[in-house]
């Protein structure tokens, strides 16, 4: 079996701090736990007007949301993955004002949400929605951070 290879980048594009490192070994843990041996993921951290302007060009969406995912090319065969995601700090801090909690631990939920995206989890159905708000419990739980988010985008989709 070849060693697991993965290649995951920040692009930091807005003012507030984070924790990059914690963003990174939570994508390479969940890359791990899906048996996926080679891929190569950026994260783009951004703030609303951002992310708002990417949602409208690519999912034709006119509002900022907290993650967006895009599977760039995946091939089962091999467990290799390429993908990006788009998460914006504002959104996070405007989410961890609103529920108490901090804004690094909301932009860990949005990687965790994007990510498991990523790795073919969704949330268009209630079922499938239950299952992915269980794998973010878990990955959250890694961090000692309490999952608190019950997300929906703004027009009342489960996101």
């Amino acid at each position: 079996m070849p060693e697991d290879t993965h290649k995951i980048e920040i692009a930091d594009e807005q003012e507030l701090a984070f924790d990059g490192t914690r963003l990174i070994s939570t994508v390479a843990q969940i890359l791990s736990d899906h048996e996926l041996n080679q891929s190569e993921i950026s994260i783009a951290v951004v703030d609303d007007p951002a992310i708002r302007l990417i949602n409208k060009q690519y999912l034709d969406h006119d509002y900022a949301t907290d993650v967006i995912s895009f599977v760039l090319d995946f091939d089962e065969a091999a467990s290799c993955l390429t993908g990006q995601l788009v998460v914006s700090t504002d959104t996070a801090s405007n989410m961890a004002g609103q529920i108490g909690g901090t804004m690094e631990d909301e932009l860990l939920l949005y990687v965790i949400h994007g990510m498991l995206h990523l790795v073919g989890f969704d949330d268009k159905d209630p079922d499938s929605a239950a299952e992915m708000r269980e794998q973010e419990r878990h990955y959250l739980a890694l961090h000692g951070v309490e999952h608190r988010w019950q997300g929906t985008n703004p027009d009342g989709e489960p996101h």
